[in-house]
């Protein structure tokens, strides 16, 4: 027999515990080191300060480029589309510097950023983002969903520059609920049949070429991407309504998300989608989104496997989570792999932060043999907060039903510590496949609180407690 009751009987005896039972102080994760040794987690929070060590955000030479002096004006009416353009290419043509955006209104379409050039959004000033599509043409070459095609430019826009940021106290504004976008959502009649284009495109292998949507479609853009780039910088800003996923920096390699707030209302808006990227640190940052907060992806089925670029060293710090689905998430677009990916001292629904939806799954990783691909290494700690909708750990290896795919999928070697969390259906809801069993899940040092029901775990190998505690009893 174990020494302790297992998960089960803790959780059926924690009917007639209060949510605020007392704990031996030995059973804080606070009160106990947090661990380096391989049992605890696999090597991997030693890979962490070489990993942070590689990231250095980019730094850009002192000359300033005012864009009210290449005709700009922040009146909320003026299209400030061409005088924003001039002022990056003077001053990337100069050797580089700040495209300063000063105090007012700044109505503008497709920023598209070049290199050595910081984007600074000054305290009061406000890039308001155009609600036409017309705005966000010719189209430029992207990935929607993990699926690469040319479709409308992102609002902000870089593809293969390196020493590129955009920063400042300000305000980038999607102004996404004056435009279209949601209702081509909403509809399915609009998006829908785009969508599935694309998705068939991707899994016969049409050209890219040939993946041509943008005008006459109806595949929402991105806020901001940066594709292919390196040494990137998003710091200090508030983003807005923006109309899909809102920081997604893809196939790059070094780079900083910091300090940064995300509000979005409409569907799929997810905080930053760090996708097929290398060497990612997110710090510092508030999420209310209705979407996952971050999400770590590296493209979607075939297409995702055709370029094959697995996004690795993704690091999430001092982060604020209070969003629809996923704090931290990997998947489902997962098709190219994902690598060490850690995440810690985040908070879940803080009262200080309140979201429009309570955050479902702190840990949330999906995965399918449909997608195919790897995800080995997650290593969650110091998480805190209270009100999980759902679960607070949620691996599912058939995401929506594996949508009839066959290729080999492997998740392996989860890691959760020195955590607390009060109110939640259940601690754990694994979901492995008898084909592809999810293998290495491993919590230890926290206490859950609050907990209503039963953790539900199938197809799980390798899957350890150590000094966990639920409802007040320690389980195993």
């Amino acid at each position: 027999m174990h020494p302790h009751p297992t998960r089960r009987s803790a959780l059926m005896a924690g009917g007639a515990l209060a949510a605020g039972t007392a704990l031996p102080a030995a059973a804080s994760p606070a009160a106990v080191a947090r661990e380096t040794s391989p049992a605890a987690a696999g090597n991997g929070w030693r890979r962490l300060p070489g990993i942070l060590a590689r990231i250095r955000p980019p730094t850009f030479p002192g000359r300033r480029f005012d864009i009210t002096r290449y005709g700009a004006v922040g009146d909320g009416a003026t299209m400030n589309t061409a005088a924003i353009r001039a002022a990056i290419t003077a001053c990337h043509r100069a050797g580089g510097g700040h495209v300063v955006v000063p105090a007012g209104r700044f109505v503008t379409g497709a920023i598209h950023l070049r290199s050595r050039v910081d984007l600074h959004v000054s305290e009061g000033g406000i890039l308001a983002f155009s609600p036409d599509p017309a705005d966000y043409l010719p189209a430029v070459l992207t990935r929607w969903e993990g699926t690469e095609c040319y479709n409308y430019s992102p609002f902000v826009y870089a593809y293969g520059q390196r020493g590129v940021a955009v920063t400042g106290h300000g305000i980038l504004d999607g102004q996404a609920r004056l435009g279209p976008w949601e209702s081509w959502y909403r509809t399915g009649s609009l998006q829908g049949p785009d969508q599935r284009l694309l998705r068939r495109m991707g899994t016969e292998g049409v050209p890219v070429a040939d993946r041509v949507f943008g005008a006459g479609h109806h595949l929402r853009p991105k806020m901001v991407q940066f594709n292919r780039c390196r040494d990137v910088l998003i710091s200090d800003l508030t983003i807005v309504d923006p109309p899909m996923w809102t920081v997604h920096p893809v196939l790059c390699t070094n780079v900083t998300v910091r300090s940064v707030t995300v509000e979005s209302l409409l569907h799929n808006t997810d905080g930053v989608d760090a996708e097929a990227s290398r060497d990612v640190h997110v710090t510092g940052c508030r999420f209310n989104t209705n979407d996952d907060c971050v999400a770590v992806k590296s493209g979607r089925d075939e297409d995702g496997h055709r370029v094959g670029v697995p996004s690795e060293n993704i690091v999430v710090q001092d982060c604020d989570f209070a969003g629809r689905w996923g704090g931290i998430t990997v998947g489902s677009e997962m098709s190219g792999g994902v690598r060490n990916v850690f995440a810690e001292d985040c908070r879940i629904n803080p009262p200080d932060f309140p979201g429009h939806y309570p955050v479902k799954y702190p840990v949330y990783i999906k995965a399918s043999k449909k997608r195919g691909g790897f995800i080995e290494g997650v290593y969650v700690r110091g998480f805190t907060g209270r009100g999980v909708e759902r679960d607070i750990v949620f691996v599912n290896m058939n995401y929506n039903n594996g949508e009839g795919g066959t290729h080999p999928v492997s998740v392996r070697d989860i890691h959760l510590s020195h955590s607390e969390i009060d109110g939640a259906r259940a601690v754990l809801h694994l979901v492995g496949l008898e084909t592809d069993r999810l293998r290495g899940v491993h919590l230890s040092h926290s206490v859950f609180t609050g907990v209503r029901g039963a953790d539900s775990v199938l197809c799980t190998d390798d899957l350890t407690l150590r000094k966990v505690f639920v409802n007040g009893v320690e389980v195993s």
